[in-house]
């Protein structure tokens, strides 16, 4: 399951993007926070509710791992791709549209130590 980028308004997450599960640490979201913003239990329970509020029970994801930049082309379409690719261990492929290629490298740290912490 993978889906749009969502906003959750009144918080300090700009969008997040429910990713495909993972077979080590199952459903992941990638949050991104506005500026200024910073990471806490209480946003990740806003989160997990807001997932199971809008699609149901079975969206909970397993994790959530604030990220201050995803993967986007330079017209700003997120590299959903580049996220799964990442989250499973794939060959990520051609990244000659990508914009920062920090955001991938961030995806991948975070998808590591999530993946340390399950062991």
């Amino acid at each position: 399951m993978s889906g749009n980028p969502t906003h959750i308004s009144g918080t300090p997450v700009d969008r997040f993007f429910f990713q495909v599960e993972d077979p080590f640490i199952g459903a992941v979201v990638f949050a991104l926070l506005k500026e200024g913003s910073a990471p806490s239990v209480s946003l990740k329970k806003e989160v997990t509710d807001h997932m199971r509020r809008m699609v149901g029970p079975i969206a909970t994801p397993d994790e959530i791992y604030f990220v201050s930049k995803l993967p986007k082309t330079r017209s700003g379409k997120i590299m959903r791709r580049v996220l799964k690719a990442v989250a499973n261990d794939a060959t990520i492929g051609d990244l000659t549209t990508l914009e920062d290629e920090a955001s991938v490298e961030e995806i991948a740290r975070a998808c590591q130590e999530l993946k340390k912490a399950e062991e």
